[in-house]
């Protein structure tokens, strides 16, 4: 989207004042809500709100080859696509980078949370199951990378594998069991966002386009320790050590904010 400098600079000052267009604190997540079983031709599917951004994430199983650096491990392919219809900055054809960009930061939270056990997703010597997670927002309003993420996990737990036969064909009007998922961590995803000297989460698609740089962490929590599992940052403002210092303390509360919010829907 598109700001005017007018806009922005108005927007720093308000952030620099602890305030937002629509009431929120600078750390406080917009309203999420989350269904289950959106599409009928998945596996698994869930539809995460948070505000005005909506994204569906459906899960497929096929069988497929192992890779050669993991012969005894299944697979996890995530994949989104932008279209149009969610937002007008979104363009018909070929993945662009934000789609590729999206996907591969999903992908990354939840295959270093160990979340999926890979391992048992082997059928045969040359035989494993693969897992396609497909993104699609909806609604774009901001925040996309933290709300596919709750998507994808809720997605997951709501897949169930198909029925595989002798041969090897799979009857997917038969669904018999969970994919192996740990039932101690899942991933979440918090982008922090900053404009000027001010860092806020969860922006809405207006205060997206008016911050200067982004900060995304992939977190998972093993024995009451809190694990950054993946972090990617793009815009051309740095973080100082001193922002990064009072994002790691931030991290704890929203990552059991959110965990407590997701599994109220689990």
């Amino acid at each position: 989207m598109e700001i005017s400098n007018v806009t922005k600079e108005y927007m720093a000052k308000l952030f620099s004042q602890g305030m937002r267009f629509d009431g929120r604190k600078l750390l406080e997540f917009r309203d999420i809500d989350l269904s289950y079983d959106v599409s009928n031709k998945s596996e698994g599917s869930a539809r995460v709100k948070i505000g005005k951004t909506d994204i569906i994430v459906g899960v497929k199983l096929y069988v497929g080859e192992p890779y050669p650096d993991s012969p005894e491990d299944g697979n996890l392919i995530c994949t989104a696509e932008l279209l149009p219809m969610a937002s007008s900055k979104f363009e018909s054809g070929p993945p662009a980078f934000q789609a590729i960009e999206l996907g591969r930061l999903v992908d990354r939270a939840i295959r270093e949370s160990g979340m999926i056990d890979f391992s048992k997703l082997s059928i045969s010597k040359d035989k494993v199951w693969n897992i396609y997670l497909d993104i699609y927002p909806i609604n774009a309003d901001g925040n996309l990378i933290d709300a596919a993420t709750l998507a994808a996990v809720a997605a997951l737990k709501n897949a169930k594998l198909p029925k595989l036969d002798e041969d090897g064909k799979i009857d997917y009007s038969v669904r018999k069991g969970s994919l192996p998922l740990s039932k101690e961590t899942f991933p979440i995803s918090l982008s922090f966002f900053k404009l000027e000297d001010s860092i806020i989460l969860d922006p809405n698609a207006e205060e997206e386009g008016a911050c200067e740089s982004r900060i995304n962490f992939g977190i998972s929590k093993w024995n009451k320790h809190y694990m950054i599992n993946s972090c990617q940052k793009v815009g051309d403002l740095t973080f100082s050590s001193e922002e990064l210092a009072k994002i790691m303390d931030i991290i704890p509360d929203k990552v059991e904010e959110l965990s407590e919010k997701l599994k109220k829907f689990l």
